[in-house]
């Protein structure tokens, strides 16, 4: 993160971003998109460059060493070419649109992008499971040996309010020795997943638990997370263009649409990203804390719940307690020590209830 903030320092501070893109508007044709085109290529290629080792390290090398990866070179090399034409094809659009954008509101440009980003995430997550992760990995639905699983998965959905279309189980085997299960899609694309590595390592009761907890982030938490994601966007963007104005009043830019000022606008999305990374995180250890609870009581087996967590930590090899500063900054999720006593605790208080909650 450090790195990539000081890439961008690099260009914005040293004028080698302007002068690059007066070298590209002088020498490109003249349809705008062209010289931000190229100029988002001239910021994009060095840094893969220079990311790579540190892709290859914590992506390959190191799950590797831990015996946590069943990847070859192979497979992960193609894993990258995949990402890299999903990015482009996502994000070139995005870039040309949000500088159109610019070009025709000037001053409410961030507005109109901050919303329209919001409901491309709610379209992108529908269509995701249908397009972008069968790039990755290989569905199959539950077979004859599974029947009893996938129905009891699905009636468990129905008692959470979510009908799906299916369960599955995809390839995961095929890269880790990691498992996890999850509720991808939305409306007709909706679909439990189930990683293989689950299906062969998890009792049936904790592979309910699994998912159980995911029903509980699409049961609560969808629209206050893309409320506050929206918001989070609006604050950046809004950012974004005082920071394009101010330059254009120093001189350092014709326009706030400028491709000069496209490492600009990528400082800005990673200095305040940086700002707000312990605030989503710790809203995201919030609504986690909340699946958690879900997911005991819609199956009402606490015990099986605590079981699926210590079986996830091994065979995730999970830092179960990891120091206070990192869960603050970095944790996405509670420690797994802390949610697995959380479940005991709430087994504890249900023996003592007077009646059952089903």
């Amino acid at each position: 993160m450090a790195l990539g903030i000081a890439y961008l320092l690099f260009w914005v501070t040293s004028g080698r971003g302007a002068a690059l893109a007066g070298d590209l508007q002088a020498t490109l044709p003249d349809a705008w998109p062209i010289p931000l085109v190229a100029m988002a290529a001239c910021l994009a290629i060095p840094w893969a460059v220079i990311t790579l080792p540190f892709g290859y390290y914590g992506g390959f090398l190191l799950p590797h060493r831990f015996g946590q990866s069943n990847q070859t070179h192979r497979s992960w090399i193609l894993d990258q070419i995949k990402g890299l034409f999903i990015g482009v094809l996502i994000g070139l659009p995005l870039l040309v649109g949000l500088y159109g954008l610019m070009r025709v509101w000037p001053e409410t440009w961030w507005l109109v992008a901050g919303l329209g980003y919001t409901a491309f995430v709610a379209a992108l997550s529908v269509a995701a499971p249908v397009l972008v992760m069968p790039l990755f990995y290989k569905f199959r639905p539950l077979g004859e040996d599974h029947a009893e699983l996938a129905e009891r998965l699905t009636r468990l959905s129905l008692a959470a309010g979510r009908k799906v279309r299916g369960v599955f189980t995809i390839d995961m085997s095929r890269r880790t020795k990691s498992a996890n299960a999850a509720l991808v899609g939305m409306g007709q694309t909706r679909r439990i997943v189930l990683g293989d590595t689950l299906l062969e390592h998890f009792p049936a009761d904790e592979i309910e638990s699994v998912l159980a907890h995911e029903l509980g982030h699409v049961h609560r938490d969808i629209p206050g997370g893309v409320a506050a994601e929206g918001l989070a966007t609006l604050a950046t963007l809004w950012i974004a263009q005082t920071a394009l104005v101010a330059a254009v009043g120093r001189g350092a830019l014709s326009a706030p649409y400028d491709p000069a000022g496209l490492p600009i606008l990528g400082l800005v999305f990673a200095v305040v990203g940086l700002l707000l990374l312990p605030v989503r995180n710790a809203y995201s250890r919030w609504r986690e804390r909340g699946a958690d609870e879900f997911a005991v009581h819609l199956t009402g087996r606490p015990s099986a719940f605590a079981d699926a967590l210590t079986r996830l930590a091994n065979q995730n090899l999970a830092d179960t307690d990891p120091p206070r500063w990192a869960v603050i900054v970095f944790g996405t999720h509670p420690p797994m020590n802390e949610r697995i006593r959380r479940a005991d605790e709430i087994g504890g208080q249900r023996s003592h209830a007077p009646t059952a909650v089903t």
